[in-house]
């Protein structure tokens, strides 16, 4: 995504916890900045260098993610809160130390990457649905807090993209489900996610979303909300067309 716009001469920072995944796209005109998305500190940190270098942000993309898998029953507190501190806190803090510069600018734009998991919900994975949830309704009460100061806030709600995130649900369904009761569903439900994943699969390309994400930041008027990927339009539609139950089964054969 980055690359889209450093090709366009943008000023372009990128902040990693893994800083040995970003050498290419330092060498290839980014700024990297070491922070954890749970770290407080080294939020302030990344922003405070951002500032004292460029002196203003025009543009946040929150796209920090963190996929908890597991049933209800299963999912510890204590991964549940982790879940919560870099999907949920970890954005917010990111957009309250962002906002004061940007309001003193009166322009510009915050980009957060929710899921079409913010707006529908399916099994194994509740505590990251709840997460895409709260940023849905973040993103609403912010949209209408900043509109005087001229600061737009678009939420992108992604289907299934070829990223990391199939493997690392994956891995800790693995972990974790062996001994639980819902052991023959979170099979199918895994089974569907890697077929999903699949070349064949409905999975869609990142390029979809860096297309939307610039239209969405060198449009003047921006909607406040886009959605992509392979089938996320027909989702929707089931969503508002079926009542509760109905969807209910929907999903059970999705993942079956």
């Amino acid at each position: 995504m980055a690359m889209t716009f450093v090709n366009e001469w943008y000023t372009v920072y990128g902040a990693a916890r893994r800083m040995e995944k970003m050498q290419d796209t330092e060498d290839a005109g980014w700024h990297i900045l070491q922070m954890d998305i749970s770290d407080e500190d080294q939020i302030a940190a990344a922003i405070n260098t951002i500032i004292s270098e460029q002196w203003q942000i025009d543009v946040l993309i929150n796209n920090a993610w963190f996929s908890m898998s597991g049933a209800v029953e299963e999912v510890s507190m204590e991964d549940a809160k982790y879940q919560f501190e870099v999907n949920v806190f970890g954005l917010a803090r990111m957009t309250q130390l962002v906002l004061p510069h940007m309001r003193t600018q009166k322009s510009w734009k915050i980009v957060n990457i929710s899921s079409i998991a913010g707006k529908m919900t399916f099994p194994y994975m509740w505590w990251y649905h709840a997460s895409k949830h709260a940023v849905e309704s973040l993103s609403d009460a912010l949209r209408i807090e900043v509109k005087d100061f001229w600061i737009d806030v678009i939420v992108i709600e992604p289907w299934i993209i070829k990223t990391e995130f199939g493997e690392a649900v994956d891995h800790h369904m693995i972990d974790k489900y062996n001994d639980w009761p819902y052991a023959h569903r979170a099979d199918l439900y895994q089974q569907a996610m890697q077929k999903s994943y699949d070349p064949s699969g409905s999975a869609s390309s990142p390029s979809v979303i860096t297309d939307i994400v610039h239209k969405a930041i060198t449009t003047h008027s921006p909607r406040p909300r886009y959605h992509a990927g392979k089938f996320s339009s027909t989702l929707f539609f089931l969503k508002r067309l079926l009542p509760d139950r109905l969807f209910d089964k929907f999903a059970i054969k999705m993942f079956s």
